[in-house]
């Protein structure tokens, strides 16, 4: 398979792009909920895991939508080589996410990621 090389930008080889890749991951992936974010996760026959993201109009107009996916990827990008087996990741926002600052978004991530660690082990 492809050599991911991350510096600071964010690959297509870790994006889940297509609408149909979303679908599939949405009919066998299990879920963790926080306070602003839903993870999905899905194991994956890849040997990275990959993110992809779901900000709908209902947490904030386009400046703040993006500011949203622009802190989660960032959040991937500085932890994907920590996360054990190869997942495909879907991150949901909640209303609220807009008004968070970076380090609580990584708090609730780092809450699921544990989480999914402790649960995804044995699901494979």
């Amino acid at each position: 398979m492809e050599e991911v090389e991350l510096s600071s930008t964010f690959p297509p080889a870790l994006r889940i792009r297509k609408s149909g890749e979303y679908q599939r991951h949405r009919s066998r992936s299990r879920a963790f909920r926080t306070s602003h974010f839903v993870v999905a996760w899905a194991a994956t026959e890849r040997e990275h895991s990959r993110l992809g993201l779901t900000v709908s109009r209902r947490v904030g107009r386009a400046h703040q939508r993006n500011r949203v996916k622009r802190l989660v990827r960032t959040w991937f990008r500085n932890h994907w080589r920590e996360i054990s087996g190869s997942w495909d990741l879907v991150v949901i926002a909640r209303p609220g996410a807009a008004a968070l600052d970076y380090a609580t978004v990584v708090a609730q991530l780092e809450h699921a990621g544990r989480w999914l660690s402790k649960r995804a082990g044995g699901t494979r």
